[in-house]
Protein backbone atom coordinates (compact mmCIF):
# COMPACT_ATOMS: atom_id res chain seq x y z
CA UNK A 1 0.00 0.00 0.00
CA UNK A 2 2.83 2.36 0.57
CA UNK A 3 3.71 1.59 -3.10
CA UNK A 4 0.97 3.47 -4.70
CA UNK A 5 0.50 6.20 -2.33
CA UNK A 6 4.24 6.87 -2.96
CA UNK A 7 3.68 6.37 -6.53
CA UNK A 8 0.61 8.45 -6.79
CA UNK A 9 2.34 11.28 -4.71
CA UNK A 10 5.36 11.06 -7.57
CA UNK A 11 2.54 10.86 -9.88
CA UNK A 12 0.70 14.24 -8.59
CA UNK A 13 3.81 16.15 -8.16
CA UNK A 14 5.29 15.55 -11.80
CA UNK A 15 1.55 17.08 -12.80
CA UNK A 16 2.05 20.01 -10.94
CA UNK A 17 5.21 20.33 -12.27
CA UNK A 18 3.74 19.75 -15.99
CA UNK A 19 1.45 22.07 -15.24
CA UNK A 20 3.99 24.75 -13.69
CA UNK A 21 6.18 24.49 -16.75
CA UNK A 22 3.34 25.33 -19.07
CA UNK A 23 1.84 28.24 -17.16
CA UNK A 24 5.45 29.41 -17.10
CA UNK A 25 6.28 28.59 -20.88
CA UNK A 26 2.97 30.61 -21.75
CA UNK A 27 4.28 33.81 -19.30
CA UNK A 28 7.17 33.62 -21.55
CA UNK A 29 5.62 33.68 -24.75
CA UNK A 30 3.19 36.80 -23.45
CA UNK A 31 6.14 38.39 -22.69
CA UNK A 32 8.08 38.23 -25.64
CA UNK A 33 4.72 39.04 -27.89
CA UNK A 34 4.52 42.18 -25.51
CA UNK A 35 8.14 43.36 -26.18
CA UNK A 36 7.99 42.08 -29.80
CA UNK A 37 4.41 44.85 -30.05
CA UNK A 38 6.30 47.20 -28.26
CA UNK A 39 9.23 47.39 -30.67
CA UNK A 40 7.15 47.24 -33.60
CA UNK A 41 5.01 49.96 -32.63
CA UNK A 42 8.53 52.40 -31.64
CA UNK A 43 9.81 51.36 -35.02
CA UNK A 44 6.29 52.32 -36.97
CA UNK A 45 6.61 55.92 -34.69
CA UNK A 46 9.76 56.41 -35.50
CA UNK A 47 9.90 55.35 -39.10
CA UNK A 48 6.77 58.31 -39.27
CA UNK A 49 8.90 60.63 -37.69
CA UNK A 50 11.95 60.23 -40.09
CA UNK A 51 9.18 60.30 -42.96
CA UNK A 52 7.69 63.58 -41.65
CA UNK A 53 11.26 64.95 -41.25
CA UNK A 54 12.44 64.08 -45.04
CA UNK A 55 9.08 65.36 -46.32
CA UNK A 56 10.02 68.70 -44.35
CA UNK A 57 13.24 68.88 -45.86
CA UNK A 58 12.74 67.68 -48.91
CA UNK A 59 9.76 70.74 -49.29
CA UNK A 60 12.12 73.07 -47.74
CA UNK A 61 14.95 71.89 -50.50
CA UNK A 62 12.47 72.18 -53.07
CA UNK A 63 10.98 76.00 -51.86
CA UNK A 64 15.00 76.92 -51.90
CA UNK A 65 16.06 75.56 -55.09
CA UNK A 66 12.23 77.45 -56.45
CA UNK A 67 13.78 80.61 -54.75
CA UNK A 68 17.30 80.31 -56.43
CA UNK A 69 15.84 79.76 -59.89
CA UNK A 70 13.15 82.49 -60.15
CA UNK A 71 14.88 85.74 -61.32
CA UNK A 72 14.68 88.95 -59.38
CA UNK A 73 12.30 91.25 -60.72
CA UNK A 74 14.07 93.84 -63.24
CA UNK A 75 13.04 97.17 -63.97
CA UNK A 76 12.18 98.10 -67.27
CA UNK A 77 15.16 100.03 -68.85
CA UNK A 78 13.99 102.21 -71.60
CA UNK A 79 16.95 103.00 -74.19
CA UNK A 80 16.65 106.55 -74.35
CA UNK A 81 19.67 108.77 -76.41
CA UNK A 82 22.01 109.75 -74.68
CA UNK A 83 23.95 113.59 -75.33
CA UNK A 84 25.75 112.54 -77.77
CA UNK A 85 23.36 109.89 -79.61
CA UNK A 86 20.60 112.42 -80.12
CA UNK A 87 23.14 115.13 -81.77
CA UNK A 88 23.43 112.43 -84.61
Amino acid sequence: MASSREERARAEEQFHRTIKKAHEAKQAVSQYEAAARATDEKTARLRALRLAKEAAEASAAAEKKAAEKKPAAKKAVSKKPTGAEADN
